[in-house]
C-alpha cells in the first residue's frame, strides 16, 4: 500500500509547459506583471477541469525556465491525482489549458507541449500504468510550502470573481466551490471583461470592438468558410448555437455568400455586445486557416503562421 489509512495521501509532481509557436513564450508572459494573473487564471481553471474541483490540486510555485513554464503541483487525495492523470493521459488537460489561455490572454491560438515529472521519473513514458504513476507522485513529497506569489494571485482571483459576480448581479458563490468542468467552454458564463490587448503573429493589438468596416471585409472575403467560422464562434456564443447557422444559410441562400456571412457575424455582434471583440473573430479565423483575412482585418500585409 502507498499509504496507511491513518496517513494522508500527499504527493508532488512537476508539469512542464512549452508553446510550440515561436512567437508565444510562456515564461515571458508569466514574467509580465500585466499578463501573469491571466496565465495564472488559465492554469487554475485547467487544473480544476482535470480534477473536477477548484481544490483538487494545489499549485505550490510556478517556475520560469525558458522556454518552459514549470508548475509544481501538490496532490492531497489519491482520487484527485488519479483524475488528473487520466485527464493528462487523454489530452483533455492540454486542450483545456490551450482553451483557457486563448481566452484569458485573448490570443488566437496557444499550442502547447506538456511533460510530467515526479522526481527523476518521466511519467509520460508510463502513463498507461496509472498505479505506477501514482506511486512515483506519492514518493515525491512537496519540498516547500505554497509560494507567497501564488497566495497573492489566488486572493486576486477570488476578489476578481467576487467583484465580477456583484457587478453582473448573479449569485455570489464561494470561489472554492466554483467548478469549472460544469462550464462547456471556458468563456461560457465567464463574466470577466474582454482583455485590453491580444497577440497575433507576434504583434500586440488593441482588442477593439468589431467595426462596420471589419464586418463588411469579413463578409466579402470569408466566402464559403463563413459557416466554419460561425461554428468556432458558437463555442462561446449562445446566439449561434445549432441550428442557427444552418437556418441562416437557408434563409439567405438566394442572397448568396456575402449576405449569409454578414448576417452570421451580425448575430454574433448583436448578441455579444461589448464582448464582440476583434480578438474573438481573429481567433475563429485562425482556427479555420484564414490567416490572410485575419491580416487584412488587422492591417497586416505579410503571412507568417505559427507552425
Amino acid at each position: 500500500k502507498m499509504a496507511g489509512s491513518s496517513t494522508p495521501w500527499v504527493g508532488s509532481a512537476y508539469l512542464f509547459l512549452q508553446s510550440t509557436c515561436k512567437t508565444i513564450v510562456l515564461p515571458s508572459l508569466y514574467e509580465s506583471s500585466q499578463k501573469k494573473p491571466n496565465v495564472f487564471m488559465a492554469l487554475k481553471l485547467a487544473l480544476a477541469d482535470s480534477t473536477g474541483s477548484m481544490n483538487g490540486v494545489d499549485m505550490l510555485k510556478v517556475h520560469c525556465s525558458h522556454p518552459h513554464l514549470i508548475v509544481q503541483l501538490k496532490f492531497c487525495k489519491q482520487e484527485n491525482c488519479r483524475r488528473f492523470l487520466q485527464s493528462y493521459r487523454e489530452g483533455a488537460l492540454q486542450k483545456s489549458l490551450q482553451s483557457h489561455l486563448q481566452l484569458s490572454l485573448a490570443m488566437t491560438m496557444v499550442p502547447l507541449e506538456m511533460e510530467l515529472k515526479a522526481g527523476s521519473e518521466h511519467l509520460d513514458s508510463m502513463l498507461r500504468d496509472e498505479d505506477r504513476c501514482l506511486e512515483c507522485i506519492f514518493r515525491e513529497k512537496p519540498d516547500r510550502l505554497r509560494d507567497e506569489e501564488i497566495t497573492e494571485l489566488e486572493e486576486r482571483l477570488k476578489s476578481l470573481t467576487l467583484h465580477q459576480s456583484i457587478n453582473n448581479n448573479i449569485a455570489v458563490k464561494d470561489f472554492a466551490s466554483l467548478k469549472s468542468p460544469s462550464l462547456p467552454h471556458p468563456s461560457q458564463g465567464s463574466s470577466l471583461p474582454p482583455p485590453v490587448t491580444f497577440i497575433f503573429q507576434g504583434q500586440q493589438f488593441d482588442n477593439r470592438k468589431i467595426t462596420p468596416d471589419d464586418h463588411q471585409k469579413f463578409a466579402k472575403f470569408v466566402s464559403k468558410k463563413w459557416k466554419q467560422v460561425g461554428r468556432s464562434l458558437q463555442k462561446s456564443c449562445r446566439a449561434l448555437r445549432d441550428p442557427v447557422i444552418d437556418n441562416l444559410a437557408l434563409e439567405y441562400e438566394r442572397e448568396g455568400l456575402y449576405e449569409q456571412a454578414y448576417q452570421m457575424l451580425l448575430k454574433f455582434i448583436e448578441s455579444e455586445g461589448k464582448k464582440a471583440t476583434i480578438a474573438r473573430l481573429i481567433a475563429a479565423l485562425e482556427e479555420n486557416g484564414l490567416i490572410s483575412l485575419a491580416e487584412e482585418l488587422l492591417g497586416l500585409h505579410y503571412s507568417e503562421d505559427c507552425s
